[in-house]
């Protein structure tokens, strides 16, 4: 990798934590120099603006997310255990999340709901590809006779999500984990009781 693509990943990477911890509005220029070492003269040389950032740095937070949410997944067998793996991608999420600051999706879709219409348009991508993902699974536990074969998919995913997404939420509204067990206890207690086939 040359040195000025490995400057602009560095201020990609190094970015990416300052907005989702801080968000858009929270994160000026100074706070990308003070933490990349680049001066303004550098960063200007590899982006434009803060939006260019700030969408460049979204993805990158975004595709880290995906990744665990990946390797938790291809680490199970059942899909039953390949929906509750998105669970403990976030099980420690006060202390340990995967990404520092929470979910990037999240952060984004709250903060930028009505103020900047193209990291909306990147979190609403973002909730779109993570239903995709569980909604797959969902499929092929139908198909191969693990779940009910009247199961609603686009429910389950939605539901699914909507658990996980809250249970973020909560736990680090409230700085406790608790929020994120029940949430995944009870998600797993659904699926053994309403989703599998010899349920």
């Amino acid at each position: 990798m040359k040195k000025g693509d490995r400057t602009r990943e560095h201020i990609i990477m190094k970015s990416a934590a300052i907005f989702n911890q801080r968000g858009y509005a929270g994160t000026s220029l100074n706070d990308i120099i003070a933490d990349t070492g680049i001066k303004k003269g550098g960063i200007y040389r590899h982006f434009t603006n803060k939006d260019e950032i700030a969408l460049e740095a979204y993805n990158y937070a975004a595709s880290i997310v995906i990744s665990k949410f990946a390797e938790a997944v291809d680490r199970e067998q059942s899909a039953s255990g390949r929906l509750l793996a998105f669970f403990r991608v976030y099980e420690d999420v006060v202390g340990n999340p995967p990404f520092v600051g929470g979910c990037p999706m999240q952060n984004t879709a709250v903060e930028s709901d009505d103020t900047h219409t193209e990291l909306r348009d990147r979190a609403r991508q973002g909730l779109h590809n993570h239903l995709d993902m569980i909604k797959s699974i969902i499929l092929n536990g139908i198909n191969s006779g693990e779940f009910k074969e009247d199961l609603n998919a686009d429910a389950l995913a939605s539901f699914a999500f909507s658990l996980l997404e809250g249970g973020i939420l909560l736990s680090k509204l409230d700085g406790d984990n608790k929020h994120m067990q029940m949430n995944t206890a009870c998600f797993a207690f659904y699926l053994q009781n309403c989703c599998l086939k010899n349920s």
